[in-house]
């Protein structure tokens, strides 16, 4: 007996979807520091990389995205251990997206993985680990130190505008000085 492809196509999108749970959760992700999962930085096509919410470029989950004043030049030091807190914004292409009242997008590729990640006005964007959800901002004028490299990070503001200095983000113990 055949099954008809309207049943068979909801079932097969069904398996194709736990596959890919099962395939994430066995990837080891990170943890954040109540033991909760941290989502972990993927490419999204370039349409949907960035938006604008209010004041502030977020990525396509709504996280506020990020750059710091030590990459303005565009050279990517955010590595290694860095990137267990800052996740760079990866687009799969290497265009730009065009996003209305936005200007200065690019695209720069990262020597340590090959991944296109996007900037504004030649600083790699990144959103930040201890933002727990949509629209949350304690990585703004947020400070760190991964071995010998300095750190001070800004959500990424629209209009030239400096955003305002939220509270910062308690440390986390036990990450090279967090």
């Amino acid at each position: 007996m055949a099954v008809p492809l309207r049943t068979f196509r909801p079932l097969t999108l069904a398996l194709a979807g736990a596959g890919a749970l099962v395939a994430g959760c066995a990837s080891g992700g990170s943890y954040g520091d109540a033991g909760s999962p941290v989502a972990s930085p993927t490419a999204v096509a370039g349409a949907h990389a960035v938006s604008v919410n209010g004041r502030f470029l977020v990525d396509s989950s709504g996280r506020t995205v990020y750059f710091s004043d030590q990459e303005a030049t565009g050279a990517v030091q955010c590595t290694g251990p860095c990137l267990g807190f800052w996740f760079p914004v990866t687009i799969t292409d290497a265009t730009a997206p065009n996003v209305p009242g936005v200007a200065g997008l690019g695209v720069t590729k990262r020597a340590d993985n090959g991944q296109n990640q996007l900037t504004l006005d030649k600083k790699p964007l990144y959103t930040f680990r201890l933002d727990k959800g949509p629209g949350d901002r304690t990585g703004d004028n947020f400070t760190d130190d991964f071995g010998s490299s300095h750190f001070t990070w800004h959500a990424a503001a629209i209009g030239g505008q400096p955003a305002p200095a939220p509270t910062q983000a308690p440390p986390v113990q036990g990450y090279g000085g967090y």
